[in-house]
């Protein structure tokens, strides 16, 4: 069957550098890279608000994202290419909402999708325990795997391609629980649905059956590997432990800068802060984010660790999607039965 799509023509969006490179090197002449990891920090449905709150949200004017771009210039067909990493799948969502903003068809829109390479014997014990898919790329395929995708590529069903809108507008809403629920449920067609609420639930404080809260996991990790001595976030990670493998896996599908931006937050959170930071061994703002500050915890962060939080603003606020994790105005706790109810 003759392909429907040629490299050279139309729009061609990429969710990571890489792969914009590689789409280039392969004969694409107009490739928009719409790269950012939503599952964590805050998004929105209006476009202006999502950039500003992303650009607030990482303190950076870096323009890694060029969805919303004023430069773009969208020209169908338009070709999707979408690895199985949990954050692509999320802003697959995302640009099938903004194209259908800007007046584009389902049957305008080509989804290039690649399942992940089959991992090496040495790696392969490493990946099958990795509870999330963060780390995979269409990059990592050969040219000719990626031209043969594209010439296979066809349009979604209106049906598959309105549910992945809808995915977008329930992730972004301030009430979770229709995304939760759809990530519960299942929708025909997103096989990510599952791991990626397994992977969003760790971010969430911790309500147990006998009523107690709990850090979220990925603070309570964090806060295991701290101690009252002062480390860096790179010490962390590098700490070979379960807890530390844990963590790397939730900072895999985060990125890494994540772990010193939370540490901040922690530091950062009311006069008896849990943490506490100092100078590290690097200077700031000389490109080594995993250095340049050494935490340590204190008994009040001990406490939080080991007998849990009185009260959900006891740790700082975490944006996730439309909503946020421990905010007194959005109080959402995560049940033991993986769904989130509000406290």
């Amino acid at each position: 069957m003759a392909s429907l799509v040629d490299i050279g023509e139309g729009t061609h969006v990429a969710f990571d550098g890489l792969t914009t490179e590689q789409l280039l090197q392969v004969g694409a002449t107009h490739v928009v890279c719409a790269s950012d990891r939503l599952v964590v920090g805050p998004s929105r449905r209006d476009a202006l608000e999502h950039v500003r709150a992303r650009r607030a949200w990482w303190n950076s004017t870096k323009e890694w994202d060029k969805a919303y771009s004023s430069d773009v210039h969208w020209e169908p067909p338009i070709a999707l290419w979408v690895s199985a990493s949990l954050h692509e799948r999320v802003n697959l969502w995302r640009i099938c909402s903004w194209l259908r903003h800007l007046g584009f068809a389902h049957y305008d829109i080509f989804v290039v999708d690649f399942e992940p390479i089959p991992p090496s014997r040495a790696a392969s014990r490493e990946v099958l325990a990795r509870p999330f898919t963060c780390s995979e790329s269409v990059s990592d395929h050969a040219d000719e795997v990626l031209l043969d995708h594209l010439g296979k590529a066809r349009p979604w069903s209106r049906e598959r391609h309105e549910n992945a809108i809808r995915l977008w507008e329930s992730y972004v809403d301030e009430n979770p629980v229709q995304f939760v629920e759809s990530c519960v449920r299942g929708v025909e067609g997103f096989p990510e649905l599952a791991s990626l609420w397994t992977l969003l639930s760790c971010f969430f404080p911790r309500k147990t059956a006998e009523g107690s809260l709990r850090l979220s996991r990925f603070d309570e990790l964090t806060l295991a590997l701290l101690s009252t001595e002062w480390k860096t976030p790179l010490a962390l990670v590098a700490n070979e432990s379960e807890m530390q493998m844990n963590l790397w896996h939730l900072l895999s599908c985060t990125g890494d800068l994540f772990l010193p931006r939370r540490l901040g937050h922690w530091a950062d959170h009311d006069s008896s802060a849990a943490v506490e930071r100092a100078p590290g061994p690097k200077p700031p703002h000389a490109g080594y984010p995993m250095l340049s500050e050494v935490y340590r915890l204190t008994e009040r962060g001990t406490r939080l660790r080991d007998k849990g939080l009185d009260q959900l603003t006891d740790a700082p606020r975490l944006p996730i999607a439309g909503t946020e994790a421990y905010s007194a105005p959005a109080p959402w706790v995560l049940l033991e039965d993986g769904r989130l109810a509000r406290l």
